[in-house]
């Protein structure tokens, strides 16, 4: 590769990473930032940081119940790594039966009420701007609950400029973020398929499920299904072969079984970050209504 093709290339992403930079310069305001402890996030934090400054950026990490510990602790090291101001709030989205009921629009509250109580924090703050993680590829899937952040205003300058998953990486990469390439995680909830009401004993067994199965076989993407009675393990295919292992596997299987589930699946088509199909959901019911029996 000639020295003006690598020139040209990082041309190409220093005006990529200007764009991000400039839509903040562009608002002239303080600007609070929805943290939530993923790689997408965290460079809209770095970038509304860089081109603002300490003092116009406010970044907000809503612990709500349904978010993983694991995805706290994360927001907090990258709040540091960033250097910029962070503030923890806590609610209880589980004093939501909107969103406890579970149903396809389960997202759409969730997302609806974090909107509500960022709006509280900028109005106390006198801050006009409040900006999240979105990306363009976010828009693959159905995601109701964007619909209900930018109905209430919260702006997505990922989206808007059209920087993809990979890009945003490629960045995060770049700016040495350590969470570069963190694999994408959901909240808690995301693991109870629609009608199954949530609660809390539900969301910390899936939590302590899935904490045991990444200490045990040290893959870094893991979804523990709760299907009632049912533990269905996805890791991403590539990491499969690690579960490979009698000895292991009757360690997960104990240890998933103390926690209270009568059944531990490992699922062969790995992880997916869609949920579960309605027919999978019927056929899982079914096998759990004929195991009852």
């Amino acid at each position: 590769m000639s020295n003006n093709t690598i020139k040209n290339r990082a041309d190409s992403n220093h005006s990529r990473y200007n764009l991000l930079l400039n839509w903040f310069r562009t608002k002239k305001c303080n600007v609070l930032v929805a943290l939530s402890g993923g790689v997408d996030s965290a460079l809209v934090a770095l970038a509304a940081r860089h081109a603002l400054g300490k003092d116009m950026v406010l970044a907000i990490t809503a612990n709500y119940q349904t978010l993983a510990n694991e995805e706290l602790e994360t927001a907090k090291k990258v709040a540091r790594e960033i250097d910029v101001n962070h503030l923890i709030i806590e609610y209880n989205e589980l004093e939501n039966p909107n969103f406890t009921r579970n149903d396809k629009l389960r997202c759409f509250h969730c997302r609806n009420e974090l909107a509500t109580n960022l709006l509280k924090i900028a109005k106390e703050k006198n801050i006009t701007l409040i900006v999240d993680g979105t990306n363009v590829d976010d828009l693959d899937d159905e995601r109701p609950g964007i619909v209900a952040l930018h109905s209430k205003g919260i702006k997505s300058p990922l989206l808007e400029i059209g920087f993809k998953k990979n890009e945003v990486r490629h960045f995060a990469k770049m700016k040495n973020l350590s969470v570069h390439d963190k694999p994408s995680n959901s909240c808690l909830a995301s693991r109870v398929p629609h009608g199954m009401e949530i609660d809390s004993a539900k969301l910390r067994r899936i939590e302590s499920c899935e904490m045991i199965v990444k200490k045990i076989f040290d893959v870094k993407q893991v979804r523990v299904r709760d299907h009632g009675t049912i533990a269905r393990i996805e890791v991403e295919k590539t990491e499969i072969t690690k579960l490979c292992n009698i000895d292991a596997m009757d360690e997960i299987v104990f240890a998933l079984k103390e926690l209270g589930f009568k059944h531990v699946t490992l699922d062969l088509e790995g992880y997916r970050e869609k949920d579960i199909g309605k027919q999978y959901e019927k056929e899982i019911i079914t096998i759990d209504k004929h195991v009852r029996k």
